[in-house]
């Protein structure tokens, strides 16, 4: 059992789909603790009340189903920035982009192996430590012109408004950043960022480099910072 791993708690919403039945006992053998509650209200309150590193929600809700999952992980994105895990029973493409489009960080079918969602948690949950611990290197400030990413705050700033990202968005452009004038493959933006082999990735980073321009950009169709090179990948610089 991993010593990082002793003080971390998973909120699991919605087990209609027995996820949390099945994953409960593997993660507690990783000292991973287990929060699960089966309502809105409950969810809300835990998240606020209870140290919380990640949220793993079955999207299909009972009375409204998909699009109803869709909306309230919307809404939970807008008032938190934890990793989101989505669960669901649909592996349409479209779906997955949905979740993502919604603020999700990361999609699974119900039917997934348990070990693989095993290590998409924990890679979230050490991507997220990493994000909350920044604060130990006192020289992290990257600027980009009038972009600035400062690593004390964990705050990002374009022409001194701050903008809110994501966990994942943040550390896109960080690496991205960092990497300034570099242009970066997709399989190289993802395997930095979720430490796994990038199979099928272009979709995701696609979304999450959409929703980056448009909050740094002032015209996301004619990017100042973040840059699409056709076929290669993507660079800021």
């Amino acid at each position: 059992m991993g010593k990082n791993n002793l003080k971390k708690s998973i909120l699991v919403y919605n087990n209609n789909t027995g996820i949390a039945d099945v994953m409960e006992p593997l993660l507690v053998s990783e000292g991973i603790r287990v929060v699960t509650v089966s309502g809105e209200g409950e969810l809300q309150e835990n998240i606020f009340k209870r140290q919380i590193q990640l949220l793993l929600i079955d999207i299909e809700l009972d009375s409204k189903g998909f699009g109803g999952g869709i909306k309230l992980l919307m809404e939970l994105r807008k008032r938190n920035r934890v990793p989101i895990i989505v669960v669901s029973k649909q592996n349409a493409e479209a779906a997955k982009i949905m979740a993502l489009n919604a603020g999700a960080d990361d999609y699974v079918t119900a039917d997934c192996n348990p070990l693989e969602l095993l290590a998409r948690i924990k890679s979230q949950l050490r991507r997220y430590t990493e994000l909350v611990n920044m604060c130990a290197n006192i020289d992290s400030i990257y600027r980009v012109d009038d972009l600035e990413i400062n690593d004390i705050q964990r705050k990002v700033t374009v022409e001194g408004r701050e903008v809110r990202l994501t966990p994942i968005e943040y550390k896109i452009l960080r690496l991205l950043v960092k990497e300034r004038g570099r242009v970066m493959s997709i399989s190289q933006i993802y395997e930095n960022i979720w430490h796994m082999q990038a199979i099928g990735a272009d979709n995701t980073i696609a979304v999450h480099i959409r929703h980056i321009r448009e909050k740094i950009e002032s015209n996301p169709a004619d990017p100042r910072y973040l840059k699409v090179v056709w076929g290669t990948g993507y660079k800021v610089g």
